[in-house]
């Protein structure tokens, strides 16, 4: 009979088969127009002050719906993965980002992006939770790290794509920029993918759908060739219940987690957008011409790509902590770099170096947030805690808005540094260490306190096969 502890086991012996990496590839590609259409908005929007009349403040309150409408994607289609499976989910929000993203099209004035994008952003979080999460409970643990990072580089190449379309498109005419919206809606060629992924064996488990999940692992095993045996597990029954009410996410021992990963979430997103989605305005707005502008925008971009495989030497080796507080304090220092110097080669290369550092930031902390949350609850906290940072952001395109009419360009750069100085600290000193476990010994964990954290889990070992007695699982 198969068990949390025996399907955690039967995945983690695993290679990477054919059935893995049809489902990376696939996976990969509707994260090359997430990303793209994440940034759709960012580099229309010098046309849409130009064409449109569209004020620094117009371009905060849409950017600010966009981020709405992350924050309620990310925390009720988390909930709804949990509820109807991570297949399900991936489908509806892909279908759902990508017919919004080509309604961006139509776009005529305020109002009409403000729904626009906000739709559009609930289709995109929803997606990004739902994927994260999928990769985590499908592949190796040996592995989750670097499969998040090579479907993260690939997704990520979605951003230079949609950068050079947007500067080579956008000066072309009056109504030219509509074409980039239209650029982010190709993801819905990837939903016949989507719809023959094998659904999460752990997920089957915790449902109890045991034949299916049964079905789910035969078929990876099938293309897997000889296996090693499978780990003496105790036969013990759990202690408690499987995890699954939402109210235990804001309790012991998932409080702390909740509480932490968000702190990480809110400043990151801020320092992450504070850049990203607002360079290419403030550039212009700071004397350079719109082609100009985007194209030290596009140039920058390049690192991303580089960012997220940047990821993949170290996120297995070193497990995510200390890549995560190295890579926050660089990126801080890069970011602010930036905003003091105006030489047209310098901009160019601390852009890039920033771009390429807040990936693969991106990166570990994709693999990172959702290791840290039980099966049950595993989507449901990682779409929580990456949705208040959207929802956090709806106030940060008014607070640079703010920031740059009051006290100018540079002081921008200065609360970005800030934002992923806070990211550093808060995950040096609350974040546990993890890499090369078991999830679920890895979400047993998480209540403990750092230090306890650390003397169990040690990222560059195997795992110790035991029996977890919060979900009778192997670790």
């Amino acid at each position: 009979m198969l068990t949390p502890t025996t399907t955690a086991a039967r995945l983690d012996r695993l290679p990477i088969t054919r059935p893995h990496k049809f489902a990376l590839a696939t996976l990969a590609f509707v994260f090359l127009f997430e990303f793209g259409d994440l940034n759709t908005f960012a580099y229309v929007a010098p046309a849409l002050t130009k064409h449109l009349g569209f004020s620094v403040q117009d371009i905060a309150v849409v950017t600010s719906a966009a981020f709405l409408g992350m924050a309620v994607g990310a925390a009720f289609g988390g909930r709804l993965s949990d509820l109807i499976g991570r297949k399900r989910a991936l489908l509806f929000s892909t279908s759902l980002f990508s017919v919004f993203s080509l309604v961006n099209a139509a776009g005529f004035n305020v109002p009409s992006f403000v729904v626009f994008r906000f739709l559009t952003g609930v289709g995109l979080s929803a997606m990004v939770v739902a994927a994260t999460t999928y990769i985590s409970e499908v592949m190796p643990a040996a592995r989750r790290g670097r499969m998040q990072s090579a479907v993260m580089a690939v997704g990520l190449a979605g951003i230079p794509f949609m950068s050079f379309s947007a500067r080579g498109i956008v000066p072309l005419g009056e109504g030219t920029w509509r074409l980039v919206f239209v650029l982010g809606s190709a993801a819905l060629l990837a939903l016949p993918a989507l719809a023959v992924l094998p659904e999460s064996p752990r997920w089957l488990v915790h449902k109890d759908r045991l034949p299916a999940a049964e079905s789910v692992l035969a078929r990876l095993e099938r293309h897997a060739g000889p296996l090693p045996p499978l780990p003496e597990i105790s036969a013990a029954p759990p202690a408690t219940a499987p995890t699954s009410s939402y109210r235990q996410l804001f309790t012991s021992p998932y409080g702390r987690t909740t509480i932490f990963l968000a702190v990480v979430w809110i400043f990151q997103t801020l320092g992450f957008y504070g850049f990203v989605a607002w360079v290419p305005t403030l550039l212009t707005q700071h004397g350079f011409s719109v082609a100009k502008s985007l194209g030290f925008s596009a140039l920058t971009t390049i690192g991303a790509v580089p960012g997220a495989l940047l990821a993949w030497p170290v996120t297995d080796r070193f497990g995510r902590k200390v890549p995560l507080v190295v890579v926050a304090l660089a990126t801080a220092a890069s970011g602010l770099a930036y905003g003091l110097t105006f030489n047209p080669v310098a901009i160019v290369v601390f852009g890039f170096c920033v771009n390429l550092l807040i990936q693969t930031f991106a990166t570990l902390l994709y693999a990172y947030s959702p290791e840290l949350f039980p099966t049950g609850l595993r989507n449901a906290g990682h779409g929580l805690v990456y949705g208040t940072g959207r929802l956090a952001n709806i106030f940060g395109p008014m607070l640079v808005a703010s920031l740059f009419a009051g006290l100018g360009y540079q002081a921008v750069f200065v609360y970005i540094a800030a934002c992923w100085l806070i990211v550093a600290l808060a995950i040096a000193f609350f974040g546990p260490r993890t890499g090369e476990r078991p999830l679920e010994a890895l979400s047993a964990r998480t209540g403990a306190p750092p230090a306890a954290a650390r003397r169990v889990e040690s990222p560059r070992k195997s795992p110790v096969h035991t029996t977890d007695t919060a979900e009778g699982t192997v670790r």
